[in-house]
């Protein structure tokens, strides 16, 4: 299972403002049930399969580039993890809990 965060930048649009965008990314999501998400003030977090969640992303910006985007640049961190199951949720909790001690 790998663990994604995405941040969408639309470039040329006239507005620094993004949220309409990721309003769009936040529909696009909601439209499946097979990756989970998470959204944050800097991106949003993906938690699945890996072709599923870049089969999203694409679909992500084709919907930036529907909204007459003629430049997107993306930034993509892929966790893929193999040793052990990660989540979102064990990673937080992974940290949460050295600073208790």
């Amino acid at each position: 299972m790998a663990v994604v965060e995405l941040t969408i930048c639309p470039l040329g649009t006239g507005n620094s403002s993004a949220s309409k965008y990721v309003a769009g990314a936040q529909i696009v999501l909601s439209e499946q049930d097979k990756v989970k998400y998470m959204l944050n003030p800097m991106g949003t977090v993906m938690e699945g399969d890996l072709d599923e969640i870049f089969a999203l992303i694409r679909k992500i910006q084709e919907d930036v580039f529907d909204k007459g985007v003629d430049r997107v640049y993306s930034i993509i961190k892929v966790d893929d993890r193999r040793d052990k199951v990660a989540s979102m949720e064990q990673k937080l909790e992974s940290v949460k809990s050295k600073l208790e001690k």
